[in-house]
């Protein structure tokens, strides 16, 4: 510091006031005298008001109160599995306040269940578009905001039989129309990639089928809305949708870890209750065609295989195997039930899925059975009773309108559910015969669809709230599925 320059003085961190007052009566005027201290020029005159501009009034403080900004839209979802927690984390999102109500542990019922096949689309490419064109879609999506929860090993459709090869032209065509990638490997070809396959097989097709944990997966799009504000209970029952005349107004649950009942208001109630959803929409006096059709699934013991092997034909009883872990799960069967909560896993039907599943992959007739279980898929009837129109969000609508689909066409029902279309529906409620507002259902579709289903529905809820609000979904990294664990 210079000394001698007062002026560099005051400016010095740690300098005073009294030290800055002494240096002021020093320090020279423009014409090099000094200018004297306030107190020996006298008294100085006061300084005139300056008038206040319009925009210093406006922001002066009136005293009355500034009103609260009124809460964002509150969406009840009534189940916990893939669906319902995709959907909560779409909603979050869009800055909604969400609650997820689920009456068992999350991902206990069909989601926690299921093989744990990321769909390629290439399975049901002959026999339900929609489904495949979806499919294709979300697997290349979830693969960018679920890094490392698949094991990216890719499918196999292989050709045993005489009716398997007349399959392929089919099978291949279908394909391309819905832009599943397919590449046709030679029996060396196929044979060196998995060298457990049955020796006599013709041919092979390479898919980007893929696979997960059934559970990780929904877990994470759980963390991720929970992380967002979304308010998540588990063992939450729906016992009763509350009601002013025609509109519901929100739900009366049963909290069975507490052990006891409360009502949660909402501005619009979400089914998403998968192979329950029917059972659900009764709650509220609407039907929706909603059917459970019940699979029979083997775990054998034993890593046979280390990519998803599929039979070349339309989808049937026991033609997926696939590996997890150091398990091979194999499966699967099909048929309708009118109650998921009394299914059972029939041993004729676990027999014929071994049985069917060792022709592409001999070993598994002679592994040990680890596990046989079965889950109820929720898939959509046209011939059922129908309540309501089903819709669906733009970019889903966008999807099949580019492959010349109609939006709105399922299948008949058959005794089996094989014929059940895959592809999802939105019921709005305020559609129906007798409108009921304020509700809407989400079925259909496959676990490798979770999010796509929530889009759809997410896209609903917002219209009926006449919020305009663009999905996020798509680009959004999802946290780890641990995160689901932390507090």
């Amino acid at each position: 510091m210079n000394g001698d320059d007062p002026t560099k003085q005051a400016a010095e961190p740690g300098t005073t006031a009294k030290t800055t007052k002494a240096a002021a009566k020093a320090r020279p005027t423009a014409g090099g005298r000094s200018r004297p201290a306030p107190s020996e020029a006298g008294p100085r005159a006061p300084r005139p008001k300056r008038a206040r501009s319009a925009v210093e009034a406006r922001s002066e403080p009136s005293g009355a109160p500034v009103p609260a900004p009124a809460p964002a839209p509150h969406v009840l979802i009534i189940g916990g599995g893939g669906t319902g927690g995709a959907l909560a984390h779409d909603l979050a999102l869009r800055g909604l306040r969400v609650t997820l109500v689920e009456r068992g542990e999350v991902t206990s019922g069909a989601t926690g269940r299921h093989h744990g096949l990321l769909h390629s689309g290439a399975r049901y490419a002959t026999t339900d578009r929609p489904a495949a064109i979806d499919c294709i879609t979300e697997n290349k999506i979830l693969r960018r905001i679920c890094p490392g929860s698949f094991e990216e090993n890719d499918g196999l459709f292989v050709a045993i039989s005489d009716e398997d090869v007349e399959y392929e032209k089919q099978f291949v065509e279908a394909c391309w129309q819905c832009a599943v990638p397919t590449k046709r490997l030679t029996r060396e070809a196929a044979l060196r990639m998995e060298p457990g396959l049955n020796p006599g097989l013709r041919f092979a097709y390479q898919v980007p089928d893929a696979t997960m944990d059934a559970m990780r997966v929904p877990l994470r799009f759980m963390a991720t809305a929970r992380r967002n504000g979304a308010d998540i209970r588990p063992f939450t029952e729906v016992v009763e949708v509350t009601m002013t005349g025609r509109t519901v107004s929100g739900v009366k649950v049963r909290d069975h870890a507490a052990g006891r009942d409360y009502e949660i208001g909402a501005d619009i109630v979400v089914n998403a209750a998968g192979p329950w959803a029917a059972k659900v929409a009764s709650l509220a006096g609407v039907s929706v065609p909603v059917v459970a059709s019940p699979g029979v699934l083997v775990a054998v013991r034993g890593r046979h295989c280390n990519m998803v092997v599929n039979r070349l034909h339309a989808p049937g009883d026991g033609d997926i195997v696939l590996p997890q872990r150091l398990r091979t799960i194999v499966g699967t069967s099909s048929w309708v039930t009118d109650d998921p909560d009394e299914i059972t896993a029939p041993a004729d039907h676990a027999a014929m899925i071994v049985r069917e599943s060792a022709a592409l992959v001999p070993a598994i007739a002679r592994a040990e059975v680890a596990a046989v279980w079965s889950a109820a898929r929720p898939l959509v009837s046209g011939g059922a009773v129908v309540s309501g129109q089903a819709v669906a969000g733009p970019r889903h609508r966008g999807r099949l309108a580019a492959a010349g689909i109609p939006a709105a066409g399922v299948a008949a029902p058959t005794g089996t559910g094989r014929g059940l279309a895959r592809d999802l529906r939105c019921f709005d409620h305020a559609t129906d015969k007798t409108p009921t507002e304020g509700f809407v259902t989400i079925a259909g579709g496959k676990a490798t669809t979770l999010r796509a289903m929530a889009e759809a529905a997410a896209d609903v809820v917002c219209a009926k709230l006449g919020l305009t609000l663009p999905c996020q979904t798509t680009d959004v990294v999802l946290l780890p599925h641990t995160a689901w664990y932390s507090a």
